[in-house]
């Protein structure tokens, strides 16, 4: 039994283990990620969704399938992958890990309603959740691993510029609710309205929707826009660097020293 747990273990962790079944198995449940967004972009096009329906409803059944047993495996080696005290505790590990809401979420749309009756307007946001099924992919590639291990290394940071730039898109909102509500009721109705206005305007997108008339809210939109470049550029600098720290330290844990010469190989 425990021999079989490890076999198990063995397929549904990222990578060969010495056997070419497990790579294929990795292939495989890419693949099926892979087609099955390419099966939700597909329904959302009517002529495409009216003639092939039967067929992408089956595909969709099979890809859940696919995945229920993947997440069933992971379930039931989840004390060797998320070890514990116990089998229960790492079974609750697992699940409430960020890897295991995926799986769950990936899944959970097609159940529900069977489950339970749903608001049909309710079922057809509930079914965008699909698209989450993108996200497993972060197992079986490195470069999804690297982002979100940046991510989170620069957690702190980001989270300091986040909320800079909130306090700054208050401001704003505040500012030209004041200057210009009187001059532009419907525009500028209340803070929260102006505050979509300070988001466009703050990221330099500039829908033009909602824009000042009177010349101190051109001046106060002119220092905004401006402000804006740099807290757009923040995060981006922040999560740059972080890229390029953690390319070094991989870069580092790869160089091995020859016992012989004392020479840094690669």
């Amino acid at each position: 039994m425990i021999k079989f747990k490890k076999s198990i273990y063995r397929l549904v962790e990222k990578g060969s283990h010495g056997k070419k079944i497990n790579l294929i198995f990795d292939y495989v449940i890419m693949s099926l990620i892979v087609l099955s967004i390419i099966s939700i972009i597909l329904e959302s096009i009517k002529e495409i969704g009216s003639d092939f329906k039967i067929f992408l409803e089956w595909f969709d059944i099979f890809s859940v399938t696919v995945f229920s047993i993947e997440y069933l495996m992971r379930l039931y080696v989840s004390d060797l992958t998320h070890p514990t005290s116990n089998k229960f505790k790492s079974v609750l590990k697992f699940v409430f890990s960020i890897n295991g809401l995926i799986d769950l979420f990936a899944v959970l749309p097609f159940y529900l309603p069977l489950l339970i009756k749903i608001d049909l307007r309710f079922l057809r946001t509930l079914r965008l959740i699909r698209f989450m099924r993108i996200l497993k992919i972060n197992r079986y590639t490195k470069s999804l691993n690297l982002i979100w291990s940046v991510l989170k290394d620069k957690k702190s940071e980001l989270a300091v510029t986040g909320f800079v730039t909130l306090l700054l898109l208050i401001f704003a909102s505040f500012v030209m609710y004041n200057i210009e509500g009187d001059k532009q009721p419907d525009a500028f109705p209340n803070i929260l309205a102006s505050f979509w206005w300070a988001v466009a305007t703050l990221t330099t997108v500039g829908y033009g929707d909602v824009y000042p008339i009177t010349g101190l809210g051109k001046f106060i939109s002119g220092v905004i826009a401006l402000m804006g470049i740099g807290v757009v550029a923040l995060p981006t600098g922040i999560i740059g660097s972080g890229f390029i720290d953690r390319l070094k330290s991989d870069k580092n844990e790869e160089e091995q020293t020859c016992s012989y010469c004392g020479k840094t190989i690669k």
